[in-house]
């Protein structure tokens, strides 16, 4: 994928901001509250419906403005075809188009275009709870495996009707009939997250030897949410009924799944530094993106906000060199002009950001 054109209106400083991206590396400069963050969270919020750093009733809309407003023109190369697609979010009602149509579900338009994205708080990623770590997967199955996302909506319904009933005291028979509904969609759901790990994690090896050799081998268990291997999720329910009337809310299932990465170098969990954490971290999102390459026939757009921080000058080469390897089309935000690979193709493309304006140098 590649973006020709942004179009970026009353996000948080921006308030009528245009950029015609180069093919490969975009760097994005300028002091610290300058904007350059705000961009990269406009294509974020294209793709996930919402921004990297919280929902956009959380500041996002420029102050004073009723909506933000983001437009997109990308290519793609495996079908030829050139795409757009427009966003109007006031933080509570919004409006989209896709292709010149209107769209009804928010899902359907972050469905096309793709974007990786790594801030300060991806090492939560590592060192964080369970959530992140199933948006990791949700994303990479939602954007490649047909058919994921209607079997996670389905999952989704059945989970809130099993809390609705638990919270009432309702009958066993209205349970028996959700918790067989939650087996029916969460056993797929669960198999469709071991799958991808399990492909995922020959990549990720050679993400991290590529980016933090000194970590040593990786791998990457599925922790499913239930006793898996014991018994099937529709007996886990059941037995967790009472306990779960007590607290109000389904307590087994693949809404707790998790998953954990291990590297040998860190025998018994050791903790890694921050450095450490942000590679590891930044080595996930790589695999995941080669694998949507690998699946799809083109890379998703990468973001990276502040790659600078906590890693010196050598990470950071190597990080940029393995996506241009890849071909991947790159932002990169930051305080100051980062060094580039020796080897890279296409120039980097670099933009000025201050207050609130956005200059191709």
């Amino acid at each position: 994928m590649r973006v020709i054109r942004l179009n970026v209106r009353n996000v948080r400083r921006l308030e009528d901001v245009e950029l015609a991206p180069g093919p490969g590396l975009n760097l994005l400069v300028g002091d610290n509250g300058a904007g350059k963050t705000s961009v990269l969270e406009a294509l974020h919020l294209m793709a996930y419906g919402r921004s990297f750093r919280g929902r956009v009733r959380d500041g996002l809309v420029r102050s004073g403005c009723p909506a933000l407003e983001v437009f997109v023109e990308w290519s793609e190369r495996e079908s030829g075809r050139t795409r757009r697609a427009g966003l109007r979010h006031g933080g509570g009602d919004w409006s989209g188009r896709l292709d010149g149509e209107p769209v009804a579900q928010l899902g359907d338009l972050c469905a096309a275009l793709a974007v990786v994205s790594f801030e300060p708080g991806s090492h939560a990623l590592i060192s964080g709870g369970g959530e992140p770590r199933r948006r990791f997967v949700d994303w990479g199955l939602f954007h490649v495996e047909q058919g994921f996302l209607a079997l996670w909506r389905r999952y989704a319904r059945a989970l809130r009707q099993r809390n609705a009933l638990l919270k009432s005291l309702a009958p066993p028979e209205q349970l028996d009939a959700w918790d067989r509904e939650l087996a029916l969609a969460g056993e797929p759901l669960t198999a469709a997250r071991q799958r991808y790990l399990e492909r995922l994690e020959p990549l990720l090896q050679e993400a991290a030897t590529e980016l933090a050799p000194m970590l040593g081998a990786a791998t990457l268990q599925l922790q499913p949410g239930w006793r898996r291997a014991e018994l099937p999720l529709e007996d886990a329910l059941l037995l967790a009924r009472e306990r779960d009337r007590a607290l109000g809310h389904t307590s087994a299932g693949p809404h707790r799944a998790d998953w954990r990465l291990d590297f040998s170098a860190a025998p018994n969990r050791e903790p890694l530094s921050r450095g450490q954490t942000k590679l590891a971290a930044l080595a996930c999102l790589l695999a995941q993106a080669r694998d949507y390459a690998a699946c799809r026939g083109e890379w998703p757009v990468v973001v990276l906000d502040d790659l600078a921080s906590e890693l010196d000058s050598a990470h950071r080469q190597r990080v940029l060199a393995a996506l241009q390897r890849g071909d991947a089309q790159v932002f990169v935000s930051g305080t100051d002009w980062p060094e580039t690979p020796a080897h890279a193709g296409a120039p980097a493309v670099l933009f000025h950001v201050e207050q609130g304006r956005v200059a191709r140098v």
